[in-house]
């Protein structure tokens, strides 16, 4: 009888996020250029022979611009890899990182594929053009159908609905901080950083750059919603503030609250990530030792006006499929596009905060769109092995009311 196929991580590799402004470290690199640097990186690590490659895989929320012409081949190209490794390039928003890896280890499974190197990238410090009037991308007919609002008012609309306050979504991000600060200073994530040059070799950032060490809720208590003048600017596709818009939905509510700010919301930050996805038999032919497996994927919708709720679902649906439960679960990643995206998702699952975001999340490092997804699942595999642990889950929102979800055990 036939071995099952598995799908094996062999190894993660990422970037430092840099912060994404054009005074960011990150910001002079092109993202081409930036991506490529982290797949030689996971190249030299593995000694892959890059002729093997069956495909490169990347997510990127962007698709223009700087990112534009399928940058997965592009960066593959710019690495020197072989010209027989092709490459494309998705975007499920901010879950296309992790939807690469899913993609990945999809094919390896299906048995079509045996290694692919999957992943994804973002430089939010060089805004693409998009020319869109938001996420229905200039279609009056969808939005007659669901008036999408920007995802700030949408996280402001979560808290609203699940009576989230301002101070506990502030909690969350001073735990992500001081949690970030911790592994930072015992150098948790040292061995997936790959340090990023310019075009001359010059070392531009070989750290993280985002967080704030030191953050306290008295701090975060002084800083203004930000989504509130937001909220209060009158949508010209529907004739009333954008806050009424969002209410169009939920009709049941009365006001939003809003309590996100800057220092409770993800940060804007370049940066890439990749992650190996082989075979059995390719890992054996290569020599390479597996880090962990794919387990189980899923991926969920949810209401599109409030849009950022189907983290739970996707976990729930995932756990299904794996023929697990939430206790199964040794630890978590969470992205933190906003504070009460996490709580909400807490809510959803039971699951224990002491189990979540252990090195802090996306409130303290930043949030690259698409390369969140693959740096997610290497922070876990280096902190389960760091831990003596075996299983984890990812799970992110995404624009559009969707949330994708993995889960990872050790080989």
């Amino acid at each position: 009888m036939a071995q099952a196929r598995e799908a094996l991580i062999i190894d993660a590799v990422r970037s430092p996020r840099g912060t994404g402004k054009d005074t960011g470290s990150l910001h002079p690199v092109h993202p081409q250029r930036i991506l490529a640097q982290v797949l030689n990186a996971l190249r030299d690590r593995t000694a892959l022979d890059t002729r093997q490659v069956d495909d490169v895989v990347m997510g990127c929320g962007a698709g223009s611009g700087d990112h534009s012409m399928d940058i997965a081949r592009m960066a593959a190209l710019d690495a020197g890899w072989d010209t027989d490794a092709p490459g494309v390039t998705l975007n499920r928003f901010c879950g296309s990182g992790q939807q690469a890896v899913t993609f990945a280890a999809m094919g390896v499974l299906s048995g079509h594929q045996d290694i692919v190197v999957s992943g994804g990238v973002e430089s939010m410090s060089r805004p693409s053009p998009m020319h869109v009037d938001g996420f229905t991308a200039n279609n009056p007919h969808l939005f007659e159908q669901y008036a999408m609002v920007p995802q700030g008012i949408s996280a402001d609309l979560i808290a609203t609905i699940g009576g989230f306050t301002r101070e506990q979504c502030d909690q969350l991000a001073v735990d992500s901080q001081a949690r970030a600060a911790a592994a930072i200073a015992e150098g948790r994530f040292e061995r997936s950083l790959v340090p990023i040059s310019d075009d001359d070799g010059n070392v531009v950032l070989a750290a993280e750059e985002f967080p704030r060490p030191g953050t306290t809720l008295e701090g975060l208590a002084k800083l203004s919603p930000s989504f509130e003048k937001m909220g209060a600017y009158e949508d010209p596709r529907s004739g009333i503030t954008l806050d009424q818009t969002a209410l169009l939905a939920y009709p049941q509510v009365e006001r939003i609250e809003h309590v996100h700010h800057a220092g409770n919301s993800s940060g804007v930050v370049d940066g890439a990530g990749a992650v190996l996805v082989a075979s059995r038999e390719a890992a054996e032919a290569n020599g390479w030792t597996p880090r962990a497996k794919i387990t189980m994927t899923a991926t969920a919708g949810s209401e599109p006006v409030i849009m950022l709720t189907a983290p739970g679902p996707a976990t729930l649906r995932c756990l299904e499929k794996a023929g697990m439960t939430i206790g199964d679960i040794d630890l978590f990643e969470v992205n933190e596009a906003f504070a009460s995206v996490v709580l909400q998702w807490l809510a959803d699952t039971g699951a224990d905060w002491d189990r979540v975001n252990v090195n802090g999340g996306a409130m303290a490092l930043g949030h690259p769109i698409g390369a969140t997804g693959a740096m997610l699942i290497g922070t876990l595999v280096d902190e389960l092995e760091r831990r003596d642990l075996q299983t984890g889950l990812v799970t992110m929102c995404t624009g559009g009311g969707m949330g994708v979800a993995t889960i990872i055990e050790r080989t």
